[in-house]
């Protein structure tokens, strides 16, 4: 019971000692301890709860040598893995102190245990040798001195702590001295003078008993001979001679010269001397002396984080019958150099780091050491490069690795860290140690589209399912996070509906959500809605998700679907309207039966019949006329007429000639007094257009040598001009714009002599609208023009004002307009598109 709780009290009195000292925890266990034998209730000290070790992953990290010791997981206790000796961990040192890490995670903490290694008296005291040969002569006085080799032991402390017994013997004793500068010397001492005539030989046993309990003896039997006179030995100048020597001491460097004298003559005063004895053992392969003249020179290379100090006993020998000998001690103490580079050790890596963790969370937990001592083996940290993190220190020869900037994955997606230790030597020396630290994505970008607003043209009677555009919107975070999807936006955009309704224009376009494809649901109708504008928006997978939006202008192309519809004739002129716009819906009338040089033609494209000639009486009563009329659209679509017209007779003609001129001259008046007021009218209209134009603000005024237009820019950047009802934005002199924006018709001019026989010339100040198509071009402010594959050269094209929106708009015919002075600023064009 008493071995069982003589380590319960230490390791309670240690913890005590724990709560004192401030957190670093101490357990004692005596070397030799069973495995499986409990050294300390480590969870419990360390304040978790039952189960928490294993949640939390307690264990043992061990540096440098291997540990005999380890973490029970069920337990959280600290018990003994292997055997634990002493000797084999510490040598001499004492007291014998492991140095451990215990790491916790969730949240991740490090603890130090220090395990101190007690000895037990397992080490009998050992000689040399089992046996022992001295040569005494027998005039040597009483008193004299022998050095006797001690015995070692392993242990330490009162286990180490020798004493000496020697056999009964009437001639010798022993005498033990001991030294705090050196090992403790044992001499033979004779107590009576020798008679080698009675006793030639004395065998005595030297014993050597430890301080252990029990305690534990060696013996060496010591075998003197006594010789016949040779009654001088020689003597050392120095009982001991004290030695500094760098370890880095090469080859041959004398260590010591020992100098000894013997007052005899002859051979009995030549000395040779002779290394009886070096501590450590291993000390007489390091050190050579020379027999002859007493020196000391080092055939090896000293360490002194192995061996720090080296003790040399030294015999000097004459040529006597019997030979005599004295002794001195060479203490070598090795003196450190900085010849060892630090260590660093990466004990725990938490990693990835995600891109939003905190400034200073913990990374890595480091270790650094250094073999030397003093200031060689002082180590100092840094880490490279110096951002985003840094080094703590936590104790000596710790550090944690903490973030010490906020990370951005999308910037970098991993670092490789550097972290390089070095000591305090001079010259110093380094060591480094590469630490790869991946960041993780946390979803911190919204997907964002290319453009804020996307135009896409559609034709009318697209097919259902037809692709009218892609749309990519880009999220630089990975995986899920990055991962985008696509869809409408509901309940927001639409469009108009002929008769002044409005759809939700998910009834007519859908969005692939993987792609971002836009397709068509139902085919699209231009006479039923023109313009669609709506919303898509992009979401990514992440958690919480983000969302970004683009604008989608959807136009409808027109097409040539509709043909032309007769309205009823007025007297000698016919009437249609098409329901297609622009190119498709410009009409232009064409006299189908008779054919030939009939009495009748029909103006291209005003529809009025007309006798082309005097009528005959072979032209007959009546005439039947089929009229046809044509829209511009490809292919063609057409719808007919027929006239019938009934020829009076020449009285009835006469009449009618007659009752016409009277009219006619009745109503010259009437069309004089018109005239006059039509010029008047005109006139003022005039005056009050040159005011306007000189001091109200207005859109760009085109005028040329032909008809001149007014148009304003759409709000969806297309431009057209339709008898349709349309929304429409004009550009102040105030509005940013930066381009000239340009349109030219895409419909050739009216083919055939029918168009020359037709086409009236435009009056100088009339003002008259065409139903056109405009197909857009842009002047950049820097660069050529380019219109309908032609270009023109900057040096044509001067802008004076790059804050106004000029408007370009060329007719149907082969002159071109002109742009002329609006709104305080104007453009000068010299040639032609």
């Amino acid at each position: 019971m008493g071995v069982c709780w003589g380590p319960v009290v230490r390791v309670l009195v240690l913890q005590a000692a724990w709560a004192l000292g401030g957190g670093q925890v101490r357990y004692s266990v005596p070397e030799e301890a069973k495995a499986g034998t409990v050294v300390g209730r480590l969870a419990q000290d360390l304040g978790l709860e039952a189960g928490e070790p294993e949640a939390r992953r307690l264990r043992l990290v061990a540096q440098g040598r291997r540990a005999s010791v380890e973490v029970s997981g069920a337990s959280g206790a600290l018990v003994v893995s292997s055997r634990l000796d002493r000797e084999e961990l510490c040598g001499k040192s004492a007291p014998c102190a492991l140095r451990l890490e215990v790491l916790v995670e969730r949240p991740l903490r490090v603890f130090h245990v220090e395990l101190e290694v007690t000895d037990i008296n397992d080490n009998a005291p050992l000689f040399p040798a089992a046996r022992k040969n001295l040569s005494l002569s027998e005039n040597s006085p009483p008193g004299s001195r022998f050095p006797l080799e001690g015995a070692s032991d392993a242990d330490v402390g009162a286990n180490a702590q020798l004493s000496y017994t020697l056999s009964p013997s009437e001639h010798f004793s022993l005498d033990l001295q001991r030294s705090e500068e050196y090992r403790e010397s044992l001499f033979l001492v004779l107590r009576r003078p020798l008679d080698r005539e009675t006793m030639a030989e004395h065998r005595l046993v030297l014993t050597a008993s430890d301080g252990g309990r029990p305690s534990l003896t060696g013996t060496m039997e010591l075998v003197i001979s006594v010789l016949d006179a040779n009654d001088n030995a020689p003597q050392f100048n120095q009982s001991v001679y004290k030695v500094q020597l760098l370890e880095s001491a090469a080859e041959g460097t004398l260590v010591a010269q020992v100098n000894a004298t013997d007052p005899d003559v002859g051979s009995n005063g030549e000395m040779t001397f002779t290394a009886s004895n070096t501590f450590p053992t291993n000390g007489l392969k390091l050190f050579f002396l020379d027999p002859k003249t007493g020196e000391i020179r080092l055939r090896g290379a000293l360490d002194f984080e192995d061996i720090p100090s080296y003790e040399i006993q030294i015999e000097a020998t004459d040529k006597g019958t019997p030979p005599l000998s004295g002794h001195c001690k060479v203490l070598v103490e090795v003196l450190d150099v900085n010849d060892n580079a630090p260590e660093v050790w990466v004990t725990s890596l938490s990693v990835p780091v995600p891109e939003d963790a905190a400034v200073g969370t913990v990374v890595a937990l480091l270790s650094v050491s250094d073999r030397d001592s003093g200031a060689n083996g002082r180590v100092r940290c840094a880490v490279w490069p110096a951002a985003p993190f840094g080094l703590v220190a936590t104790f000596a020869g710790s550090y944690s690795l903490v973030l010490r900037e906020a990370l951005d994955r999308e910037r970098v997606s991993e670092y490789e860290v550097e972290v390089r230790a070095e000591d305090g030597g001079a010259p110093a020396l380094r060591a480094s140690r590469g630490v790869r630290v991946p960041v993780s994505d946390v979803n911190d970008n919204a997907p964002a589209f290319a453009q804020a607003v996307y135009t896409v043209l559609a034709r009318e009677n697209n097919a259902a399912g037809a692709e009218l555009a892609r749309l990519w919107a880009r999220d630089p975070d990975e995986a899920g996070n990055g991962r985008v999807s696509y869809s409408v936006a509901e309940g927001v955009g639409g469009g108009a509906v002929a008769g002044g309704g409005w759809r939700a224009a998910s009834s007519y376009v859908s969005v692939d959500a993987e792609s971002g494809r836009l397709w068509a649901l139902q085919p699209l109708d231009y006479e039923e809605v023109q313009v669609l504008q709506f919303e898509v928006r992009a979401v990514d997978a992440g958690e919480p998700p983000l969302c970004g939006n683009a604008t989608v202008q959807l136009f409808v192309v027109d097409e040539n679907d509709n043909a032309p519809a007769l309205l009823p004739a007025v007297v000698a002129k016919i009437r249609a309207v098409d329901a297609d716009s622009g190119y498709n819906a410009w009409l232009r009338y064409e006299l189908w039966e008779p054919r030939g040089k009939g009495p009748f033609r029909v103006g291209l494209y005003s529809g009025e019949v007309s006798t082309a000639r005097a009528l005959e009486e072979a032209d007959g009563p009546r005439q039947r006329l089929v009229i046809v009329v044509r829209d511009h659209g490809e292919p063609a679509r057409s719808a007919t007429a027929t006239l019938s017209v009934s020829l009076v007779e020449g009285a009835e003609a006469a009449l009618a000639a007659g009752g016409a001129a009277a009219a006619a001259a009745a109503a010259t008046n009437v069309w004089l007094v018109v005239a006059i007021c039509a010029v008047s009218s005109l006139f003022l209209l005039a005056v009050v257009l040159y005011g306007a134009s000189r001091w109200a603000p207005r859109a760009a005024v085109l005028s040329g040598p032909g008809p001149a237009t007014l148009v304003c820019a759409s709000e969806v950047g297309s431009w057209s001009y339709s008898q349709r009802q349309s929304r429409s934005l004009c550009v102040a002199e105030g509005a940013g714009k930066s381009d000239l924006m340009v349109f030219s018709p895409n419909f050739p001019p009216p083919p055939g002599p029918a168009a020359k026989e037709t086409q009236p010339e435009a009056p100088a100040l009339a003002i008259r609208t065409f139903p056109m198509f405009f197909s857009k071009c842009v002047v950049r402010l820097v660069g050529s023009v380019k219109c309908s594959g032609r270009r023109v050269s900057p040096n044509k094209v001067g802008v004076r004002d790059r804050n106004f929106l000029f408007i370009l708009l060329f007719p149907a015919s082969p002159r071109f307009w002109s742009l002329v002075r609006g709104q305080g600023s104007h453009v000068t064009y010299t040639g032609l598109f």
